[in-house]
């Protein structure tokens, strides 16, 4: 005989229960780049990375140290220099769905989109998602630039002295290649994974 007082739990309930598991069935690895040369850009990075673990189905597992980068593809002292940083998350969401998360927590701290290039409250790119190779122009995987930028390969680094950009090689070899030039680690400022 079934409890009277026992009411069965709202599927919708369940839904986002399960969609918040802190356990993550399957998860997928993402290599994520931070950057902010507008506003507290130390505050910022801090507040997406808080942002990003606060989104169900993702767990920040890894922050690197922060690098201080002359603008890219600008001339320089036409803009502030930037701070930069790579997250590691483990994910649940398809690419898609993690590259909509890091528009919005873009958006929340009003990132503008004017010029390419130009200055910004916050960007947030996807390096990597597992090893999905894909030359889809919305979301293209690996990020098609990441191999030439040291602003991403050298916390990345830091952070994974082993891994590997899918279809261009060891992180290590890249960034041997190309240099520091620019880019700066800044060992007085440090960000934190999330409580």
């Amino acid at each position: 005989m079934s409890d009277p007082t026992v009411q069965p739990v709202p599927a919708s309930v369940v839904e986002q229960v399960d969609a918040a598991d802190v356990t993550l069935s399957n998860p997928h690895r993402a290599v994520l780049a931070l950057g902010s040369n507008l506003g507290n850009r130390l505050e910022t990075l801090q507040g997406a990375i808080d942002a990003l673990e606060d989104t169900p189905g993702v767990r920040v597992k890894a922050v690197s140290p922060v690098y201080e980068t002359e603008p890219w593809g600008v001339e320089p002292g036409s803009q502030p220099s930037y701070f930069n940083a790579v997250v590691i998350v483990k994910t649940t969401l398809p690419p898609d769905s993690l590259l909509e998360r890091g528009q919005a927590i873009e958006e929340a701290f009003d990132r503008v989109r004017e010029e390419r290039w130009g200055p910004r409250t916050l960007d947030v790119d996807i390096v990597a998602y597992a090893d999905v190779v894909s030359a889809d122009p919305v979301l293209t995987l690996p990020h098609p630039r990441a191999h030439e930028r040291a602003f991403v390969l050298a916390p990345w680094h830091d952070l994974e002295p082993e891994a590997s950009l899918p279809g261009r090689g060891p992180v290590a070899e890249l960034l041997a290649a190309i240099g520091l030039s620019g880019v700066s680690a800044r060992a007085d400022l440090e960000l934190r994974l999330p409580d």
